[in-house]
């Protein structure tokens, strides 16, 4: 998607981030130079991190009790609460208790239009209930006079071990906001085959129904199960053992810097499995600065080829509207493509031991299913399995 060479700057907003969790997006954004006058989160032990990390940062409880946003506010950002339109949680749609929330940003922006508006969520969200959910925050933003982008952006684009993909929108209603959040696009890598060289990412916890698969990488951090028990990813190294990554590993694959959640640690809800939590339900940190780098320079987009979308069409991986139709955008997930290190020497933690009755769990799972498993795969769970009895024998 070419960009015209005529850049359009702007100077670094003031921004109010809702639902922050811990700091992912505000994070990544003040690093692209933009400065954030006010934190809202309801979690008492997320909450603990942002005071420990943004000290200086006003902040504010539940966003129902929020009466307006700052007289000053330019850019409001918002990576919404994501259980209910996770493919992962209950899929209850736009209207569950928890993403419903969305609905507090649109009243916040009725009573006080930001100059830009960003979002994130799950890019589930434009497939349940057929797109329905992603319809409603559409035609929210429209309502409001905003002009609106939005692409699903995979983390592994900006160099870090992890495949996550996220959704996220861009709305103006001053700007274009295609030219930020389009205009670049370098694509993913060509896959090459590395076999045993390469460490592999899984979900120990599955095995029926999936694997949560990744080379070279840990398949999403998430905030937990279905009963909201966070745990971490396993990974097969070249050398055959199993781990579980440390959780400094975790936040660094987030783009966070190592121990940011250290916080939570004196916090009685701050149990080990509570940081994996807050840091799967995080926005990657270097997507976030590469988007406020973005927003304060940007070209002209122009999408030659991009279609236009009829009623009933499904959602995209992107698209955009300037006011009137809805067109279809054919960017990849990549806008950039940094060289990411190996999987097993970007970790720096020695992870655990992924212990016998987890591996025996796993492997027997995934022996009994009908998932197509790539050749070799079990054979190397089941070599670590025998090492971990071998090693309670002894």
């Amino acid at each position: 998607m070419p960009t015209d060479t005529n850049e359009i700057r702007l100077a670094p907003m003031s921004t109010v981030g809702l639902f922050s969790g811990i700091g992912g997006l505000e994070l990544g954004l003040s690093r692209a130079g933009h400065q954030t006058t006010l934190l809202c989160e309801n979690d008492r032990v997320a909450r603990t991190v942002l005071d420990h990390r943004f000290v200086d940062i006003a902040k504010h409880g539940d966003v129902r009790t929020l009466k307006a946003l700052p007289k000053d506010t330019e850019l409001l950002a918002a990576g919404f609460p994501c259980q209910d339109l996770s493919q992962a949680g209950r899929t209850a749609g736009i209207d569950g208790d928890q993403s419903g929330l969305v609905s507090e940003v649109f009243r916040l922006l009725k009573a006080r239009r930001a100059p830009w508006v960003l979002l994130e969520n799950v890019p589930f969200m434009l497939h349940v209930k057929k797109g329905a959910a992603f319809e409603v925050v559409l035609k929210a933003l429209e309502k409001l006079g905003y002009r609106w982008a939005y692409r699903v952006i995979d983390s592994r684009a900006f160099g870090l071990p992890q495949r996550r993909e996220r959704v996220f929108i861009l709305a103006s209603l001053e700007g274009d906001p295609r030219g930020c959040l389009l205009s670049d696009d370098e694509g993913p890598p060509e896959t090459s085959e590395r076999g045993n060289e390469a460490a592999i990412g899984f979900y120990w916890t599955e095995g029926n129904k999936g694997l949560g698969w990744a080379v070279d990488a840990i398949p999403a951090l998430k905030r937990g199960s279905a009963l909201g028990i966070a745990s971490p990813p396993a990974i097969l190294l070249p050398s055959g053992v199993i781990i579980k990554p440390d959780i400094r590993d975790a936040e660094r694959m987030q783009g966070f810097p190592a121990n940011w959640t250290d916080a939570a640690k004196g916090n009685q809800d701050g149990r080990k499995t509570r940081r994996w939590g807050l840091v799967g339900n995080a926005v990657t940190v270097d997507v976030a600065t590469w988007l406020g780098r973005k927003l304060r320079r940007y070209g002209e987009y122009r999408g030659e080829d991009d279609r236009a979308l009829k009623p009933g069409d499904v959602w995209p991986r992107a698209g955009w509207s300037m006011g009137s139709a809805r067109h279809a955008s054919s960017v990849s997930t990549w806008p950039v493509q940094k060289v990411a290190a190996p999987l097993h020497t970007f970790l720096r933690f020695p992870g655990d031991l992924l212990s016998e009755k987890a591996t025996l769990g796993f492997f027997t799972r995934a022996s009994a299913s009908t998932l197509r498993i790539p050749e070799g795969f079990l054979d190397r769970v089941e070599a670590h399995l025998n090492v971990m009895r071998q090693a309670k024998v002894a």
